[in-house]
């Protein structure tokens, strides 16, 4: 076996036999899974009930009691109390908030509207008070139309729902259903690996390099291998280990939220469904026709493409990346030292993964076609750019420039490394950078 094999199968063996890593692959589909739980977990949780005491002259809400998670009590004959009777009876109460909706001089809608107050006993729930703010405004609302002769009813009897579809329109007249939605959370979610994977794994690797060089067990390993070789099957090693882990995430945490999904989540639904007495049918077919959207959109992908360029970028990219992340572990002695080269390298990604989440709304624009160019940044921008289509020569374009971004990235930081991790006990700087990569 070649040298950088055998380092290959070092960093593999001696990173995979570890609890640590044992300890994240198991931990890690739980806190995938929880991402996606969680939230559907939270919003099935029955919301708590609050009542509000309400002081209302002249009767805007029209005795309303609310809903079933927010109680409106009015105090009345409202025109017996004055409002800072209604704080003290207030401070009494265990009611959540108090309604003050002023009637100005006679009934005047603008007044009320401008002056309405809400007090707590500590801080008003946003729900409660985008409720109020909500009753408050279409009653008073409807109390302008009146005034003007028009019936609200008439109103919202004219509101109506508008379902616009989308569709890709090709030569030869071919049409193909697009929901940009399905589109944004493909590419989000291939960018959001992309780049989680390229700075755990990179830092894993300056890691490994800065414990070598401080127990100084690599003065030992230099006298059998180049440092470049060494560079290389630390880089190689450590990308199997965070590949390996990635497959195992993916796996685990589908079954996960798949389970989840199929036993906890259908009983809820079946519960709500069954409280709400909502027309089983209605529900079905309106599930129906949106699956059947987002399964003709999933379908239109071409997913060879899509998972083949997944898989360049990722390697791609780490490659990109972890070279640089080894060559700033051979250049410091501590992770402190590391922090000043670490921060240059990490906001491209950091920016990566904000422009990442602009590709949706301008996929073919200037920031997203150049973003996708750079080395420093194509890893992540074009996998987000890709479910929405992207020209083959600006996939070509992309994939060559990445490429020869890795090579000279590799170049230049197996320069450093070589010199670097040997070099005790001097503070190094971007000048003495310079002056390694060009000697």
């Amino acid at each position: 076996m070649s040298k950088i094999g055998l380092i290959i199968q070092r960093e593999y063996l001696s990173r995979v036999k570890k609890r640590s890593f044992v300890l994240m692959t198991l931990l890690g589909p739980l806190l995938i899974s929880a991402l996606g739980i969680l939230p559907a977990y939270f919003a099935s949780l029955p919301a708590e009930e609050r009542s509000v005491m309400v002081l209302d002259p002249a009767n805007l809400l029209g005795g309303s009691k609310g809903t079933e998670q927010i109680q409106l009590k009015y105090l009345g004959p409202p025109e017996d109390y004055t409002i800072e009777e209604a704080k003290e009876m207030f401070l009494l109460t265990e009611d959540h908030a108090l309604l003050y909706i002023p009637t100005g001089s006679g009934y005047d809608p603008d007044f009320m509207a401008q002056n309405c107050v809400i007090y707590g006993q500590g801080d008003v729930a946003l729900s409660v008070q985008n409720y109020l703010k909500d009753q408050i405004r279409s009653r008073i609302q409807n109390a302008k139309l009146r005034s003007e002769g028009v019936d609200p009813d008439v109103i919202a009897q004219t509101k109506t729902q508008v379902n616009l579809r989308s569709f890709d329109l090709k030569e030869g007249g071919d049409i193909a259903e697009s929901v940009v939605e399905v589109k944004m959370m493909i590419g989000l979610f291939f960018a959001f690996f992309m780049y989680m994977f390229m700075f755990l794994f990179g830092s894993q690797v300056m890691m490994g390099v800065l414990e070598e060089k401080g127990s100084r067990i690599v003065e030992v390993i230099v006298s059998s291998v180049r440092p470049f070789q060494l560079m290389m099957g630390k880089i190689t090693g450590i990308g199997l280990v965070g590949l390996t882990q990635f497959l195992i995430w993916v796996v685990l945490s589908t079954v996960i939220y798949s389970v989840f999904a199929n036993v906890y989540l259908a009983d809820k639904m079946e519960a709500l469904t069954a409280v709400e007495q909502v027309d089983q049918e209605m529900i079905e077919q309106a599930a129906e026709g949106g699956f059947a959207r987002v399964k003709a959109v999933v379908d239109g992908l071409n997913l060879p493409l899509l998972l083949g360029s997944f898989l360049f970028y990722f390697l791609g990219g780490y490659l990109f990346y972890a070279a640089l992340f080894a060559a700033i572990g051979s250049a410091v002695e501590s992770q402190s030292d590391a922090q000043q080269f670490m921060f240059p390298v990490t906001i491209p990604i950091i920016l990566s993964i904000i422009v990442a989440a602009q590709v949706a709304e301008n996929p073919d624009g200037p920031l997203a076609f150049w973003f996708s160019m750079v080395p420093f940044t194509s890893p992540i921008i074009m996998v987000a750019r890709i479910p929405f289509g992207v020209e083959v020569w600006e996939l070509i374009l992309s994939v060559i420039l990445l490429i020869g971004g890795s090579l000279g990235t590799v170049w230049v930081a197996g320069r450093i490394y070589r010199t670097g991790i040997l070099m005790y006990g001097q503070k190094v700087n971007w000048v003495t950078l310079w002056k390694w990569l060009r000697h």
